[in-house]
């Protein structure tokens, strides 16, 4: 099912709203695999969480809920999915009593994430949500209330951050081998036709700035391991408004931090670039390109390859995630690291509504 199928059917949901210690010699017990409900059936979860899911070793999919029935028969054969592990969106409460699903993957358009996230809360079983987290910093903090108050693990979908080539570029933070950093340039944007789907209503979180921007605001504050304290400047437009709707189609930006380092952001569904580099006194290093589904690399100036083999990105995450869950330890990427990219992209359009620095 498309994302934007969840619009039509949205008004359907009901507000409810250590290893195992082993022998010498001894095989270890397997582990029962957690199970996961993937809640919205469109690109993402068709063409990779739900692949993703039969490479996974410690979690596998076992329900769907969706607002579209004459998806089901397709799902079902494909991936033998149980009539008991079903949903719609106004019976999904009953997730609760389903010993089968111990996770609700929420994987909607931007703008319906909170209600979607807060439902699926309500069943007791752990959530993982797609990023950007929500449409605003108070949406983020009702879903982590939400866990919190019901002691479930809050995962968010930044793939990134379990990516190895992206954890070795993350560790030059601590390392410095390049010396003091100078500047970040962080740019992700693909050339969108336009429409009328989810991804070009700007109350469904539509729009380069919700759509790639999150890359560009997570892969600056990875890189650099500091959150920003001001947005420098800010500017929204469009090439094509024939075609674009109400959304930003580019956005550029300049972040500040307290130690002076300033980092630029663009994104775009009108233009194709996918790079984030960091340059220091002695050098510079870059994952190009930073996001990409078929893998992303890394290099450096004095000619280091950053390229080791991930088999899926999708898969490593959801094994990580699944992985803390099993043990009870820290997430990768907990609720407030959404939320604190959600504040940003708040207060980079702000600026650029009103022409001024913004502070966050």
């Amino acid at each position: 099912m498309q994302r934007r199928n969840f619009i039509k059917y949205s008004s359907l949901l009901t507000a409810s709203t250590a290893y195992p210690f082993c022998k010498p010699k001894t095989a270890a017990k397997p582990r029962k695999k957690l199970g996961v409900a993937l809640l919205g059936l469109g690109y993402y979860s068709r063409g990779l969480l739900a692949p993703a899911l039969m490479l996974t070793k410690y979690c596998e999919l076992r329900g769907i809920v969706t607002g579209s029935p004459q998806k089901i028969p397709e799902w079902q054969k494909k991936y033998g999915i149980k009539d008991h592990n079903i949903y719609h969106y106004d019976n999904m409460h009953l997730i609760a009593d389903n010993d089968d699903i111990d996770i609700i993957y929420v994987v909607t358009p931007t703008g319906i994430h909170e209600r979607f996230a807060l439902a699926a809360v309500n069943t007791g079983k752990h959530l993982w949500l797609e990023k950007p987290m929500a449409m605003t910093t108070d949406q983020c903090q009702n879903i982590i209330n939400a866990c919190e108050k019901n002691k479930l693990k809050l995962c968010i979908g930044y793939r990134m951050l379990h990516e190895p080539n992206t954890q070795a570029f993350i560790s030059y933070v601590a390392s410095k081998p390049y010396g003091k950093m100078a500047a970040i340039d962080s740019q992700a944007g693909y050339e969108g036709g336009g429409g009328t789907d989810w991804r070009y209503q700007k109350v469904m979180g539509g729009g380069a700035l919700y759509d790639m921007g999150v890359y560009t605001v997570n892969g600056i504050r990875y890189a650099c391991g500091m959150k920003p304290v001001e947005v420098l400047f800010a500017n929204q437009w469009q090439n094509r408004p024939d075609i674009m709707g109400d959304i930003d189609e580019t956005t550029e930006y300049i972040l500040r931090f307290n130690n002076g380092l300033e980092a630029y952001g663009k994104t775009s569904v009108g233009e194709n670039f996918n790079h984030l580099k960091v340059t220091c006194e002695n050098g510079w290093y870059e994952m190009n390109p930073m996001q990409s589904y078929n893998g992303v690399v890394g290099r450096t100036s004095d000619g280091i390859q950053l390229n080791s083999f991930v088999e899926n990105q999708q898969a490593k995450q959801m094994d990580d995630n699944a992985l803390a869950i099993i043990k009870d330890t820290d997430v990768m990427a907990p609720g407030e690291e959404g939320m604190i990219d959600v504040g940003i992209i708040q207060a980079i359009i702000k600026s650029a509504d009103t022409g001024i620095a913004v502070m966050i």
